[in-house]
């Protein structure tokens, strides 16, 4: 299998993914259904992975497996050896590993994937889908429980505090080990109503659970948060969500208790913080004076910041809307596999 067929085998995927969401095909009417009922299933086994959600992680997967663009991606690049690569993926997002197993599986390696607890359902469907569409793929991808097997390179999501476990066990292979990352966006006090309604989307989408999503605002002296809740009104249908809702209640209390000061809109919380990292069902905030101070402020914390949106850098709305090229952590994960 060379590198054209493993191309054209993502490519599919991507055909396929479209063709579900406009015109599905009569003749893959078992393989759409079957989509359907996983998707409903992935709900039932993991609360946070709404249909909704689950639906927009799925068709951003399929704006990506666009052939030219693969081809650009892998520019004709490929290990000189076919190895195996371990993958130890997170489940805060739904298909969150599928760049990764892309990134192996082009890149001419073998997958020996252990997917999370929270995310076991999604991608079997999708990796029996590429198996369709290129049989000989089913000798390239394994699934690891418990201890995993013989590899010659690991790739790992996780927490700060697995990552440490990671390293002490997996630090003498070539690796990628992931920590926590989040994304903030910096505000002038200028956006229009449409660009904080876009805002919106990098804060609510998957709950605010992934890398990608805003977790903190960087605000002028003095700004009003009018405009900002007026904005974001739309959202409110995330308190529909049980364990959004038990999230954005738990943390209310405390803060209450705590006689904290923050200000509430019914479904989000919005509380001054030096933090980067806030919890469900709430956003920090930070005033800012002048440039300086934000570049400071990006700087001091930049291992912990997978996006920054705003004015001249991420357009509001995308920070969920990543490309093909747009890699965790901001680590070239093909060039890592290509080189092995």
């Amino acid at each position: 299998m060379n590198l054209k067929q493993r191309i054209e085998a993502f490519a599919k995927i991507g055909l396929f993914i479209n063709r579900h969401y406009t015109s599905p095909n009569a003749s893959e009417a078992h393989l759409h259904e079957g989509l359907k009922q996983i998707i409903e299933l992935a709900y039932v086994h993991n609360g946070w992975f709404s249909p909704n959600f689950v639906n927009r992680a799925i068709r951003n997967i399929g704006d990506m497996l666009i052939d030219k663009d693969l081809d650009a991606f892998c520019n004709n690049k490929e290990a000189k050896t076919s190895k195996t690569v371990a993958l130890i993926c997170a489940g805060n997002l739904p298909m969150v590993g599928f760049h990764d197993i892309m990134c192996i599986l082009l890149s001419g390696h073998k997958a020996l994937i252990k997917l999370s607890a929270d995310d076991d359902v999604l991608m079997p469907f999708f990796i029996k889908l590429l198996v369709h569409y290129q049989p000989e793929f089913e000798s390239f991808i394994f699934f690891g429980e418990g201890r995993l097997g013989k590899f010659d390179a690991i790739i790992a999501t996780g927490s700060n505090n697995t990552a440490g476990y990671f390293e002490y066990y997996f630090g003498k292979y070539p690796n990628i080990i992931r920590k926590n990352r989040t994304s903030l966006a910096i505000l002038t006090g200028k956006e229009s109503k449409e660009q904080l309604k876009a805002l919106g989307d990098d804060i609510f989408l998957y709950f605010g659970l992934g890398c990608r999503n805003v977790s903190k605002l960087l605000v002028p002296q003095n700004y009003s948060f009018n405009t900002f809740f007026e904005s974001i009104v739309d959202f409110g249908y995330v308190l529909e969500n049980k364990k959004y809702g038990n999230n954005y209640e738990y943390h209310r209390s405390v803060y209450l208790l705590s006689q904290h000061k923050f200000l509430d809109n019914n479904f989000l919380m919005i509380k001054e913080s030096e933090d980067l990292h806030s919890p469900v069902g709430t956003l920090y905030f930070s005033y800012y004076k002048n440039d300086t101070e934000v570049n400071d402020y990006l700087k001091a914390h930049e291992p912990e910041i997978q996006c920054v949106i705003g004015q001249g850098r991420i357009p509001f709305g995308y920070s969920q809307k990543p490309v093909i090229t747009d890699f965790a952590d901001n680590v070239n994960t093909l060039e890592f596999l290509v080189n092995l």
